[in-house]
């Protein structure tokens, strides 16, 4: 069923039709919407079949990449929409949390409420997909950062700047979107070798704190070099857009670049 091109060209325009409904419906962060879990959604939807485990995976996810639960339910009642009204071959419909089966409703709600339980509970400061830490251990390290430039009577940002990398995945899907990730962290660790902190932000986002200490351009160079060589490998991934890399100034406390982290994080 996954091989045969029909049911492919089904769940592509499923998608994009599901897709176009949630970013009008005000989906803030068009970047992190297509997500691994939204394949799975559009599989079971277009087989008949029940479509609450899949539904409460893809809560699941969109939780612990940041999504509130007004935008997560504002993109389910998007999926109802479209699932209701095939005759909008364009995705423009009109969206009604109010309308959403109950059992869909309380299946997505709980399951994003258990994620972020979980993580008002316990922090976890590795990121099981890239093997690098997350946000919360770059939050600490920064910390530390802003403690020592503090008592030195120095700012962060003379010492350090942020070295942000992110990957447009929203033209690739399923096991691609991983495979992405999984190579943008390893060009990370390739390149900046010399004990640099490097986390996974987001989805489709990693960051590495970097010294000021005139080796920024080259190393920069250097990571769009490898990133090249590695993303090659796949198709999907050699045809898409390549990573923006960019470096971010750190602000003058670190209440503010938390903040900036949670930009980030959805940019």
């Amino acid at each position: 069923m996954l091989t045969d091109p029909d049911h492919d060209r089904s769940l592509r325009e499923l998608r994009a039709r599901w897709q176009t409904a949630s970013l009008a419906a005000g989906w803030r962060f068009p970047s992190d919407w297509a997500l691994p879990e939204v394949d799975a959604v559009c599989a079971a939807a277009i087989r008949g079949g029940g479509t609450e485990i899949p539904l409460a995976g893809l809560a699941r996810a969109r939780a612990a990449a940041g999504a509130g639960l007004a935008e997560v339910l504002t993109d389910l009642a998007a999926l109802h929409a479209v699932l209701n009204d095939p005759r909008a071959e364009d995705g423009f419909v009109s969206p009604d949390v109010d309308a959403i089966p109950a059992r869909m409703l309380r299946v997505t709600a709980l399951a994003w409420a258990d994620v972020t339980m979980d993580q008002l509970a316990r922090i976890e400061v590795v990121d099981p997909l890239t093997g690098l830490p997350n946000s919360a251990y770059l939050r600490t390290r920064l910390g530390e950062l802003y403690r020592q430039a503090e008592s030195a009577g120095q700012k962060v940002s003379a010492e350090h700047t942020l070295l942000v990398v992110s990957l447009d995945l929203s033209t690739v899907s399923g096991w691609h979107r991983v495979t992405g990730m999984i190579l943008l962290a390893e060009a990370l660790r390739t390149v900046l070798d010399g004990g640099e902190s490097i986390a996974t932000l987001g989805p489709s986002t990693l960051v590495a704190v970097l010294p000021r200490d005139g080796q920024i351009t080259s190393k920069a160079i250097e990571l769009r070099r490898v990133l090249h060589e590695r993303l090659s490998v796949d198709d999907q991934l050699d045809g898409m857009s390549g990573p923006r890399i960019r470096l971010v100034r750190l602000p003058a406390t670190h209440e503010a670049a938390a903040d900036l982290l949670r930009r980030l994080a959805r940019s």
